[in-house]
């Protein structure tokens, strides 16, 4: 055989492959153009998420800063307000104690001597001679009047109350 129909025969066989590629490649191109509508309809919609998204971040940042200065707000009135009961127990402690003090001495003087035996009747019990002294109010209590009660809890006025009871 002659070389120049091997090389006719080679060039025809790769004409034939090119022709089955650029048919299949074809094929694609029509369904890559059949599918390039929906394409745009996709992006269309991510574009309008987006734009949702983009708008609704205002809102968020401020609605997270309103929660955010009224947790501040509250975080601070819980702090006075823990505060405030630091040094109401630590005066009810100190109050305690001194009561206790009072209560072990009054009961210290008034410890009945042996008597001697007397008439039955009803068990009569001295009275004790050292009186409690009058509790006397803090200064940050002295120095508010009944019209500045508004300023105090309900727990702050309950226990004034007890505290001016125990007088």
């Amino acid at each position: 055989m002659d070389y120049k129909l091997v090389l006719d025969l080679i060039i025809a066989v790769l004409l034939a492959a090119t022709i089955v590629y650029a048919a299949i490649l074809n094929g694609k191109l029509n369904q890559l153009r059949k599918n390039r509508d929906d394409l745009a309809k996709l992006v269309a919609a991510f574009n309008e998420a987006t734009a949702r998204a983009e708008a609704g971040i205002p809102k968020l940042k401020r609605v997270s800063e309103e929660a955010s200065s009224t947790l501040v707000e509250r975080v601070e009135k819980a702090q006075s307000l823990r505060d405030d009961l630091a040094f109401m127990i630590e005066r009810a402690d100190a109050m305690a104690n001194r009561l206790e003090g009072v209560v072990r001495t009054a009961r210290t003087e008034t410890k009945p001597s042996p008597a001697p035996q007397a008439p039955r009747g009803p068990m009569v019990r001295p009275v004790p001679a050292a009186v409690p002294q009058p509790v006397s109010m803090s200064p940050l209590t002295a120095d508010r009047g009944d019209d500045l009660d508004d300023d105090r809890s309900e727990a702050e006025r309950d226990l004034l109350r007890a505290l001016q009871a125990v007088r």
